[in-house]
């Protein structure tokens, strides 16, 4: 049944098929998807937005890109006249409006309305946003969830824990070995990184792991430091040979640290009781109250025991006076 309705709508004329504005927004999904026509990037009005050429459009309504799969329920244009005919539809529908360039990535808004093949249009139709709807709400569901850390059950916060470390462990690791793979080969004369670009900023996530490896010879005049750097990587596996105690030690230090960071004893001056409530605001309790009024009270007793030497000394002094001036 679905066949039968695709052929019958592939042999309907486009131009009353698209007159019907749900039918343009099928087309629109088809256009703004991957199997639609490439478009480019621009800012306008603050915003950064899609644009193609006229030209550009209606060549791909007319005879599509080689690859791009046409759906079977929107019939297919048999004239260039019938593809302009729904591009100004589109544009009549404020599917796309007409811009002009003022600079390399920089559009405005043009006021001319109509439709023309050597004008550009920006997209102003983003789609179906149920995906995009769901990412949001995802994003702030898994914000909430991670304020709410200090309710999470017990098992949680140790799974997290676990998680936490392995991808630190990880990507410690990593950063290792890919430097020390980096340094063997450079110190040959090539500069050889594996995932060149993981940590440019610049980049998405995707592209951050392309290429895979990169291999190039080293520029001029590197060749005293990598003399240097042979000499002491080489020192280091000398003494790493000849101290085997001392070389042991250190090894199993790492792997003492890393077992420490599993098991969560790195701090053990800390009792299990404080470790387990670490997250917990710190309350103090009634005994703590009273012990805290009871040392205040001490502090005062110690106050008025030294005041009252104090007046002692005072008498004293004055006594001695008093003998003084009889004796005169």
């Amino acid at each position: 049944m679905a066949t039968a309705n695709g052929k019958k709508a592939a042999d309907e004329d486009s131009t009353f098929f698209y007159e019907d504005e749900d039918n343009l927004k099928k087309l629109c999904d088809f256009l703004r998807s991957k199997e639609g026509p490439s478009v480019r990037e621009a800012i306008e009005m603050d915003k950064r937005v899609h644009y193609l050429k006229g030209e550009k459009l209606v060549n791909f309504l007319v005879e599509p890109k080689k690859g791009a799969k046409w759906p079977s329920d929107l019939p297919r244009f048999k004239s260039r006249p019938e593809a302009i005919a729904v591009c100004k539809d589109l544009c009549r529908y404020q599917f796309i409006h007409r811009s002009e360039k003022r600079g390399k990535g920089d559009l405005i808004v043009s006021r001319i309305r109509d439709f023309d093949e050597s004008g550009y249009f920006t997209w102003m139709y983003e789609g179906d946003k149920t995906f995009s709807h769901m990412m949001t709400t995802l994003l702030i569901g898994g914000f909430l969830f991670c304020t709410c850390f200090p309710i999470w059950p017990n098992f949680l916060k140790v799974f997290v824990w676990y998680m936490s470390v392995s991808l630190l462990i990880f990507i410690f690791f990593l950063i290792t070995v890919r430097g020390i793979m980096f340094m063997f080969i450079w110190i040959l004369g090539y500069d050889c990184w594996f995932l060149p670009n993981l940590f440019d900023e610049t980049l998405s996530f995707v592209d951050s792991f392309k290429p895979v490896y990169s291999f190039e010879k080293t520029k001029d005049g590197q060749l005293p430091y990598r003399i240097g750097i042979a000499v002491a990587f080489f020192s280091f596996c000398y003494w790493a040979v000849t101290q085997p105690s001392e070389f042991d030690g250190f090894k199993q230090a790492q792997v003492d640290f890393i077992k420490d960071l599993y098991e969560g004893t790195l701090l053990s001056d800390m009792s299990q009781k404080d470790k387990e409530n670490i997250d917990k605001p710190k309350m103090p309790s009634l005994d703590d109250l009273l012990k805290k009024l009871d040392s205040e009270d001490e502090e005062v007793d110690q106050l008025s025991e030294e005041e009252q030497v104090e007046d002692l000394f005072d008498k004293l002094m004055d006594e001695e006076e008093d003998i003084d001036e009889d004796e005169e």
